[in-house]
């Protein structure tokens, strides 16, 4: 059986810093369950269409079986733009990521869709493939997460899938199957492009129990689960030492909820001596689990830059309207911290949340000046599907996917400003910048 995993091609984003580590993660069960023939394409780095490559692939009479496609709301259409592509040549079409966990009927009334994987896919993605290779459909109903089709064509949606505990005995991701020369280091507005880059990503731990009112966590959930500081080492150790890495971001939605976890992390990797290759966190980090050992044992780690999820400058809407559980005062520590050690700063801000005026962005404005980071991160507040913003009036009808597609494709102009410096910059400047 000969199976493709596809991040479709982005009309969003003009490039990807950093690979897909989801698509590793499904190609490394696949690789350990005996899927040897299993490929991946992520269209933001390749230099073919995925009609292209079905086609080339028929013509060296070796055609997809079935093909996987993970996409979050914002590419959905392109979603199912490849499963078209896919299900025009006989390639059983199965769908997941983080859209899909959340609204899977849409898809599932689509010709172009067979199967949709709600939650974590790694183990459900095996399950389904033996099933499709016994010809048995009818074990289709033991697959837990499953969305799928009974023979008259009824949309049958089967239990959720219990979120993995033991992170530790999920097979590595299979990073030998990235093409990645053709990624960018993990972030060229600071570093300046590197051509010669060998960028890799980690994933420590998944979930968070914060319930911030912008965000959604359909996959990874409202549970922490780290896995070990053994197990990280090992895969860190495979980065540097087998793939050469250049660099290393650590992806997780909240590394260091568990301060002592984080430190002994730190520690590990000085033992290693892997410190030589430097890492970056690429989400924000929650100031409330810092202290400045934290940031001392990064910097010795390796670390060069942290960034920081501030979100707004107003301390009531920080309270009472996004739920951050942080302070100003907390935010301040954080980077003073931060800055002590030597580490880069970046600070990630939001415009726009519900009771939002020109007050109090001009706080936000003014905070991100006051705090100084190397790099700040201006986004709009969107509300997508699976946040507390989506069930606010008029955002659950059915256009509602389409025009968050239509509020985040901005102009590669717009997206450029939206990160920027702030060292030297005024707020007269500042605000100029933004009303642009």
């Amino acid at each position: 059986m000969r199976i493709l995993l596809v991040s479709p091609e982005s009309k969003v984003w003009n490039s990807r810093a950093h690979l897909h580590n989801g698509l590793g993660y499904l190609a490394g069960s696949l690789l350990a369950n005996g899927y040897h023939d299993s490929t991946l394409y992520d269209g933001a780095v390749e230099h073919e269409s995925v009609a292209e490559v079905l086609d080339r692939a028929i013509a060296e009479k070796r055609p997809y079986d079935v093909v996987g496609i993970s996409a979050p709301t914002v590419l959905i259409e392109n979603a199912w733009a490849a499963a078209r592509e896919a299900k025009a040549r006989d390639a059983t079409t199965i769908l997941g990521g983080p859209h899909l966990t959340l609204q899977p009927d849409e898809s599932m009334q689509r010709a172009e869709v067979d199967l949709v994987v709600r939650g974590e896919g790694e183990d459900a993605l095996v399950e389904i493939l033996h099933a499709l290779e016994s010809g048995n459909r009818g074990a289709f109903r033991k697959i837990l997460g499953l969305s799928w089709k009974d023979d008259s064509g009824k949309v049958m949606h089967n239990l959720d899938r219990p979120l993995r505990a033991d992170l530790d005995n999920i097979p590595l991701p299979a990073y030998h199957l990235f093409k990645i020369e053709r990624y960018t280091n993990l972030n060229p507005l600071t570093d300046g492009l590197d051509p010669h880059a060998r960028a890799y990503t980690i994933v420590t731990s998944r979930g968070c129990p914060y319930k911030c009112t912008y965000c959604s966590k359909p996959i990874t959930g409202d549970t922490w689960r780290p896995r070990s500081v053994e197990n990280v080492i090992k895969e860190w150790r495979m980065l540097v030492h087998d793939f050469h890495a250049t660099e290393i971001g650590l992806t997780d939605d909240i590394w260091n909820l568990n301060l002592a976890r984080a430190k002994d992390l730190c520690r590990a990797l000085i033992a290693e001596k892997l410190n030589t290759v430097p890492w970056v966190t690429i989400h924000g980090m929650k100031v409330n689990h810092t202290d400045l050992e934290l940031f001392q044992l990064m910097k010795a780690a390796g670390c060069k830059r942290v960034g920081f999820g501030v979100e707004n400058g107003d301390e009531e809407i920080l309270k009472r309207v996004i739920r951050k559980a942080q302070t100003l005062d907390m935010v301040r520590a954080a980077f003073k911290n931060a800055k002590a050690a030597g580490l880069q700063t970046m600070g990630f801000f939001i415009f726009g949340m519900p009771h939002e005026t020109e007050a109090t962005m001009e706080k936000t404005i003014r905070f991100a000046l006051e705090l100084d980071p190397d790099l700040a991160h201006f986004m709009i507040a969107a509300p997508y599907p699976g946040t507390e913003l989506w069930t606010r009036p008029n955002w659950s009808s059915a256009s509602g996917v389409r025009r968050i597609a239509a509020f985040t494709c901005a102009p590669r102009a717009l997206r450029a400003a939206c990160s920027c410096r702030t060292r030297g910059a005024t707020c007269p400047s500042a605000r100029a910048t933004f009303r642009a």
